[in-house]
């Protein structure tokens, strides 16, 4: 998270609704020899209370499940690297933009029972978002392939307590010069989608 607080303006449900539309991020939890870290799908419930994912049975995260431990998702968004020059003004230097937002909590286990659930509810709301494709089931699978599959994965809920975000969009920039910035990104820029980080700069604010 950037520290410069113009760029945590976004309220929470604002940072909420982002993380329920990506719905893919960094989990990380503290290791005895440094943090862990694994990439993974979630499902945020409509009360943006908990977070429910699933992970490999020989993660190391669940080996350090023992007990419910400290945790952090973090849900990164499109980034794209700004040239100085695009601002059109003098005395300025290389910067990146981006947008991320935290999901900060507890995670423990689930009992092994629940996976099911946790597989189906997932597979469900990522589904929804392809309809008119009929959707995948865990119901489509043989009986025997999908017990395989479940002993295979462990089901796990981070009860969120803390959102942050920070979408670093050139606001400390006057309008022109963010506007500037956006179009040079847009015509000749990279990171991760630049024009849609284009697109969120020139939403950002008045253009003078």
């Amino acid at each position: 998270m950037h520290p410069n607080p113009i760029y945590h303006d976004a309220d929470a449900a604002h940072n909420l609704d982002y993380a329920r539309e990506v719905g893919f991020g960094v989990l990380a939890v503290n290791g005895a020899e440094g943090p862990l870290l694994s990439h993974i799908p979630f499902l945020l419930s409509d009360d943006a209370a908990t977070v429910d994912l699933h992970l490999v049975r020989s993660n190391p995260i669940v080996r350090n499940l023992r007990e419910p431990v400290p945790a952090r998702i973090a849900v990164t968004g499109p980034d794209a690297y700004v040239s100085p020059d695009w601002y059109g003004v003098a005395d300025q230097v290389p910067t990146w933009n981006y947008v991320a937002v935290h999901l900060t909590g507890t995670l423990e286990l689930l009992p092994q029972e629940a996976i099911r659930d946790v597989l189906d509810r997932q597979s469900a709301h990522l589904e929804a978002r392809l309809l008119p494709k009929t959707p995948w089931t865990t119901a489509k699978m043989m009986p025997d392939a999908l017990d395989r599959l479940l002993r295979q994965i462990v089901p796990c809920r981070m009860t969120v307590t803390v959102v942050d975000g920070t979408w670093k969009l050139s606001q400390n920039k006057p309008g022109a010069v963010r506007l500037s910035a956006a179009a040079g990104i847009e015509a000749g820029g990279f990171g991760t989608e630049p024009r849609v980080m284009a697109a969120l700069m020139r939403g950002v604010g008045p253009s003078d």
